[in-house]
């Protein structure tokens, strides 16, 4: 399982259970930048972390830590790859797999391994790009059919014959706030011709890369907009994935950001508002840079918001207020290494983040196997004790 994969544990669409409807509320009036009853918390899992967890914890090893803890929200990813088609096994042996994905991408997954490796892509060169031609972005298959797409397929775990995502979100449903999600245009280039390409073909040939990004950013918006049709009245937020971003700064100059990446992002969001969805942009790295373009967009909260590449949620509080909301931030390197007195800081000092609402606990990126079952149980108790309203923080209480 990847890390971005949700699968439900009831079958069939139900009503929403009293629980549920209190952890909307919680999160609607999180991102209006208002104080709910306590500070959301959830996040996203590597499949291998939900194995350690749950022999950590002596549960069974089907256990999932979104139930478990009854956390505040969930997100699900439909067939987003370019191309709808089954894994083309390349070669196959008890150690590992190499398959070519619906991105062209050819992908080894060694099993032992937390990542894959993307070894080549279908899209080798740049007029390659110029002249691919996608399937339908409102292909019914995407949302209604079962099947193998990269996204939910190749992570940390190896999953063939995905089921249809529709079902994942009724399934879903009755037991926590759902989120759909789309991916945009530099997230979409990383996996169809690899960061590398991306960034020599926007440096060699930048208005028609400029073209391209147009392109990818209509078909995706189309995507959004099917999946929004089809899960229409199941759905309660929008996540844009849309990494932009490393450890030093954005991949691209912020001006060829704004000119060729933001009016996408923009449009995207405003969809979901139409429809009503709040919108989380998972941007990965250092995004000060883009922060206020962010803003003015509309978006309703930034993700994962990067420790190691030096985002702060405490100081974004300082300096933006509640222009921004913010999602994530709790150092994965503090909660690996499992030490008590680190934890409690980490967790506490973050929490002044969320005074006046705005803010939703979650780690700065996902939740590695490095993680010990019981490290995430006393973070998310250490959440629920201190994340109450009217905060109090103690020793670790801090201007915002």
């Amino acid at each position: 399982m990847s890390m971005f994969e949700t699968t439900g544990k009831t079958a069939g669409q139900g009503a929403r259970k009293a629980g549920t409807l209190q952890k909307l509320e919680r999160m609607r009036r999180t991102l209006r930048h208002e104080e709910p009853d306590r500070v959301p918390i959830s996040d996203f899992f590597w499949g291998s972390f939900t194995q350690r967890w749950a022999a950590d914890l002596g549960l069974p090893p089907d256990a999932n830590p979104y139930y478990h803890y009854d956390l505040d929200w969930i997100v699900t990813v439909p067939n987003l790859d370019p191309w709808i088609r089954p894994f083309e096994t390349l070669s196959e042996s008890q150690d590992e797999v190499t398959v070519r994905t619906g991105f062209g991408a050819v992908m080894r997954k060694i099993f032992a391994l937390p990542m894959p490796e993307m070894v080549a892509w279908e899209i080798a060169e740049f007029e390659q790009l110029q002249s691919a031609v996608f399937d339908d972005p409102t292909d019914r298959r995407r949302f209604h059919a079962g099947g193998d797409n990269q996204i939910s397929g190749v992570g940390d775990g190896f999953t063939r014959n995905s089921p249809p995502w529709l079902d994942t979100v009724r399934s879903l449903h009755p037991d926590f706030p759902v989120f759909g999600s789309v991916i945009e245009v530099s997230e979409c280039l990383t996996r169809l011709v690899g960061q590398a390409n991306a960034m020599l073909w926007t440096g060699l040939y930048p208005e028609a890369m400029g073209e391209v990004a147009n392109r990818l950013g209509e078909f995706y918006l189309e995507c959004a907009q099917a999946e929004m049709a089809a899960g229409r009245g199941l759905l309660d937020g929008f996540v844009i994935w849309g990494d932009v971003a490393y450890q030093a700064g954005t991949f691209t100059s912020p001006a060829y950001w704004r000119e060729y990446y933001k009016p996408w992002v923009a449009r995207i969001t405003a969809a979901a508002h139409a429809q009503g969805l709040p919108v989380i942009y998972h941007g990965c790295g250092k995004i000060h840079a883009l922060l206020d373009d962010f803003i003015e967009i509309g978006v309703d909260a930034l993700n994962p918001l990067e420790v190691k590449a030096g985002m702060d949620a405490v100081d974004l509080r300082r300096r933006y207020g509640h222009r921004l909301g913010l999602c994530g931030n709790s150092d994965m390197q503090v909660w690996e290494s499992g030490d008590p007195a680190r934890l409690r800081r980490e967790v506490l000092r973050k929490l002044n983040a969320a005074r006046g609402g705005g803010y939703i606990f979650q780690s700065d990126h996902s939740v590695s196997s490095a993680v010990s079952g019981h490290t995430y149980d006393s973070i998310v108790k250490l959440v629920r004790d201190y994340g109450r309203y009217p905060l109090e923080l103690g020793e670790y209480t801090e201007e915002t």
